[in-house]
């Protein structure tokens, strides 16, 4: 059997390491990276561009390219904070025939899936070109507070790069591996990871070499994307001011925002003012129009306070959930690029009453964490013990729209519970179950997963009939269900009617067409 490598499929960048003699070691890509860019472009041709160069035709061809596909995976083209984000994309999202959201690339539909699979790919090429070998099996990292739905996808996601992902294991999870391994002594850790699309925070013990997840919480919502489009808005909204333009509807000035968007964020981590210089940005009645401006920190991080005030609820959410004060927290790392801002950094520290770890790298930790994880599942570390949690409800809708909660969130996984059903009619062979993901009190408020009909029941007067259905969340946080009718202990049939994801022949037929582009 090969190696197993660990990727951080990240939204912004990604990094994949390997276990070297008991150290994980980040390996560099092709082009001399230590990360590279989750970017994926078609080019007129219909060839696929993965990474860095993916990244230097961004604004040349910026329908085409796709960044970001990480916020998307997994999730509907209805959903409102979808919806808001792809009104800010060069890129068009559009519902797929089950409602999920997918990318046109002139004309075709490209699920998340299919455009993270390249980026997952590319990854495999860079650890197979540094370890001479062929590698099929991978340890993929997630944002701790993904749900059923964006595992699964993420899954489908290396099945179609070619990789079975062996294990999906939590971000702040592996940072805490990877920091945790060379200090072994006993702890409470927060982590506090703020990426590109995602914000999590995970309080973990760390004791006898176990790893216990105590509690987490998150924002899937919330991320160096969104300070991006902060600066965006505030070049855009003064150049249309002055020149009555919103460059915002043109997909080659918005690449253009974007990129320096980015570029005056990370300078303004280290110097005080930046100058964002964009010439023949649009064009008038009088010539060429250009975009000279001057931004300097204070004036970013008053236009970022919305989303800076956003980091403090989850931190205390997760902090009463694990029955900890910031008191009893001994370390914080900082995780994900964007705590490289002094004002999240800030943030941190007010948030915890001490300074962060500056012992980490934000950017490598996590994959070095997958990396880790991989030792342990295959007996290289076998002083190391992971215990992680669910970070949802998971449960079922009743009458009335009730949330029937069978799985808690923050339970220790893998873990089993169960419940009992009746029938609610005479002679009913089969029933119906919605099953639901989330916090809300209401089912509709929640996530909904799928529905479940477990059929082949003997006709019986109401209520006669009772079906046990079991709720399996394994290691990897995705759910499985059983059902039996109990007295006679034959188990149901369970025909599960998912409400998002691709099915086992896209699957197949999307991992034919990708090994075909990187022959």
């Amino acid at each position: 059997m090969g190696r197993v490598i660990g990727i951080d499929l990240g939204t912004t960048n990604s990094c994949v390491a390997v276990l070297e003699g008991g150290e994980a070691q980040v390996i560099h890509n092709q082009e001399g990276g230590r990360t590279t860019p989750s970017m994926v472009s078609w080019n007129a041709d219909g060839d696929v561009v993965v990474g860095a160069a993916s990244k230097r035709q961004m604004v040349t061809n910026p329908q085409r390219t796709v960044f970001g596909a990480k916020r998307l995976i997994g999730r509907k083209a209805g959903e409102r904070d979808i919806q808001h984000i792809a009104s800010r994309l060069p890129y068009a999202v559009v519902g797929s025939k089950n409602g999920d959201a997918w990318v046109d690339i002139a004309g075709t539909l490209r699920s998340p899936q299919e455009i993270s699979a390249h980026v997952l790919a590319k990854m495999k090429r860079v650890a197979e070109d540094y370890m001479g070998d062929t590698v099929t099996e991978a340890v993929v990292t997630v944002p701790a507070y993904f749900d059923d739905v964006q595992r699964q996808a993420t899954k489908d996601a290396g099945a179609i790069a070619g990789l079975t992902v062996r294990a999906i294991l939590n971000e702040p999870t592996a940072a805490a591996l990877a920091y945790g391994v060379h200090h072994q002594h006993n702890q409470r850790l927060a982590v506090f990871d703020l990426g590109g699309g995602t914000f999590d925070i995970s309080i973990l013990a760390i004791e006898n070499g176990v790893f216990e997840v105590l509690a987490t919480y998150g924002d899937t919502a919330l991320g160096g994307d969104d300070f991006d489009r902060v600066i965006i808005d505030l070049l855009a909204d003064d150049f249309q001011a002055e020149h009555g333009m919103n460059l915002r509807t043109d997909s080659v000035a918005l690449q253009r925002l974007k990129e320096a968007a980015e570029r005056a964020k990370i300078e303004l981590s280290s110097a005080m003012t930046t100058d964002v210089n964009l010439p023949f940005i649009a064009a008038g009645a009088q010539g060429p129009i250009h975009l000279m401006r001057e931004i300097d920190r204070g004036q970013l991080e008053r236009a970022c306070k919305p989303l800076l005030d956003r980091l403090e609820a989850p931190c205390q959410k997760a902090l009463a959930d694990a029955h900890c004060t910031p008191a009893d927290i001994d370390q914080v790392l900082l995780v994900g690029g964007m705590t490289r801002m002094p004002a999240v950094q800030e943030r941190a520290v007010a948030i915890f009453g001490k300074p962060p770890s500056k012992g980490v790298n934000p950017d490598e930790i996590v994959a070095m964490g997958a990396a880790v994880h991989s030792g342990i599942m295959g007996g290289e570390l076998q002083e190391v013990v992971l215990l992680d949690v669910t970070p949802h409800n998971m449960g079922i809708r009743l009458a009335g729209d009730k949330m029937s909660v069978v799985i808690t969130a923050n339970t220790s996984i893998p873990t089993r519970a169960k419940k009992v059903f009746a029938t609610t009619e005479d002679n009913q062979t089969f029933v119906a179950i919605e099953v639901y993901q989330g916090e809300h009190e209401h089912a509709s408020r929640n996530r909904r997963l799928g529905r479940f009909v477990l059929g082949d029941l003997k006709a019986a007067p109401r209520g006669h009939t009772k079906v046990e259905v079991s709720f399996t969340m394994d290691a990897d946080g995705i759910l499985e269900i059983a059902a039996a009718e109990i007295g006679t202990g034959r188990a149901a049939s369970v025909q599960i009617e998912a409400a998002s994801g691709l099915t086992a022949d896209e699957i197949a037929r999307l991992g034919n067409r990708l090994g075909q582009h990187h022959r």
